[in-house]
């Protein structure tokens, strides 16, 4: 009984120990296939950059960016390996103490046999029932030899079981030393190509060194076009925040004429208060509206920020080219932009798609950053810029990842850049966001 309450125990622990190493090796697997569709992404737009002669900071930093996932994806491949190794030490240790406990249940086992054997006569056990000096110590006999023939039974299924685990553990030693050794191959792959995109890289950067002065001058111009877009975007968001103040005012002075108009008709229909004095009673009316307005934007904003970190991407496809905040030039030393936003490569007239629902509030146009559209989501703002067509106006109420443009496309590129931002309005006051936060990733 004690080698049946052991293999228990065993039994258990190891179902834990797997259970555990399949959860890691799961989320390893996961974080791999997310990386390979990052770096398909990026293939995609680079492969469509190549047929374009003239090479663009935009694919210099598409490259960065391959080499960035492809290192990742490289680590990964490393924790895969280390698991797998750890995995093949696990069962071989495993084995051996199933092994041992298998050697120790046979010889139990025969020693039972060889008893069994030395002790065989047909008349045995009725003699040994029989020589019992009462009738309960009989009965406790019979149950006795019961158990003996119980215990006998189940040795042998244990040692049949323990003959499967090691089978099975044997078998899952040889999956995972083949699964190593595919991890290996993809690792010098990636390898592989990650030195061909280095080399592109330096290519492209060499390329670049060599036109500094044509650079500054289109960083300069680049930089009047973001403060143009920042301008317009925060004299749109504050216009329509003088629009709802005046809006409210309005509702607020309707109100208060309709509830003294009708203060006034009390009076002068029924008995004045002591003192000959009209009292006006305040009024809640104007409130309750304000307080509606209130409640239908605070949980707009509310179920906004619920998803922060789960909202889906501008566009289908893409890579982030230029982050938010301050971020260094690729190519120039010392020189950095500044991004309210962030800008996401995407293939060539790529449909752009509301991150949340909403209404919009703002189409504009804008020389250098082609249509706006501007969209309220409670007291959050999103902003998609760089469109060339637009299928929404002011007032459009639009869903979570529904069409409301595609992008501009500038001469001679094979790709598009998605400009989006993320604004928080308090009071009168408006905060830019990093999108980043707010993406799935």
């Amino acid at each position: 009984m004690k080698c049946v309450s052991k293999l228990v125990l065993i039994a258990g622990f190891l179902s834990s120990t797997v259970v555990f190493g399949q959860a890691v090796s799961e989320k390893l697997k996961t974080e791999q296939s997310r990386l390979e569709k990052k770096i398909n992404n990026t293939k995609s737009l680079l492969d469509k950059s190549k047929k374009n002669t003239e090479t663009s900071l935009n694919e210099l930093r598409l490259i960065d960016n391959q080499i960035k996932f492809r290192e990742e994806l490289v680590n990964n491949f490393d924790n895969q390996v280390r698991g797998a190794e750890m995995k093949v030490i696990e069962k071989g240790s495993e084995i051996k103490n199933l092994q041992e406990k298998l050697a120790s249940l046979k010889e139990q086992y025969k020693a039972m046999l060889i008893y069994a054997y030395k002790h065989r006569n047909k008349f045995g056990r009725l003699m040994f029932i029989f020589a019992s000096n009462s009738y309960n110590e009989a009965i406790k006999r019979g149950n006795y030899l019961e158990r003996v023939a119980d215990i006998q039974q189940k040795q042998f299924l244990i040692i049949r079981q323990h003959q499967g685990l090691i089978k099975k553990e044997i078998s899952s030693i040889e999956q995972e030393k083949q699964y190593k050794m595919q991890i290996l191959m993809e690792k010098k792959k990636e390898k592989e190509a990650i030195e061909k995109d280095k080399q592109k890289q330096e290519m492209v950067y060499k390329k670049f060194k060599q036109e500094e002065t044509k650079l500054l001058a289109q960083l300069r111009e680049d930089e009047k076009k973001k403060e143009v877009l920042k301008q317009k975007i925060n004299s749109a968001i504050q216009k329509e925040i003088a629009a709802a103040e005046a809006k409210r005012v309005k509702d607020e002075a309707a109100a208060k004429k309709k509830a003294s108009a009708s203060t006034t008709t009390t009076s002068g229909s029924g008995t004045k208060p002591a003192g000959g004095t009209t009292t006006t009673t305040p009024t809640t009316e104007n409130k309750e509206v304000a307080f509606t307005e209130t409640k239908e934007s605070a949980a707009l904003s509310k179920s906004f920020e619920g998803n922060k970190g789960k909202l889906p991407w501008p566009v289908d496809k893409g890579s982030i080219t230029e982050g938010f905040g301050k971020n260094a030039h690729p190519t120039l030393d010392n020189v950095f932009t500044n991004n309210n936003g962030i800008d996401i490569s995407a293939p060539k007239n790529a449909q752009v798609r509301a991150v949340f629902e909403g209404e919009v509030t703002s189409v504009l146009n804008i020389p250098g950053a082609g249509k706006v559209v501007i969209i309220k989501h409670g007291n959050y703002r999103t902003v998609y810029s760089n469109l060339q067509d637009t299928y929404v106006k002011a007032g459009t109420k639009v869903t979570t990842k529904q069409a409301i443009g595609s992008l501009l496309v500038k001469d001679g590129s094979a790709t598009s850049v998605a400009h989006f931002e993320i604004h928080q309005v308090v009071g009168t006051a408006v905060q830019c966001l990093n999108p980043s936060l707010w993406v799935t990733h």
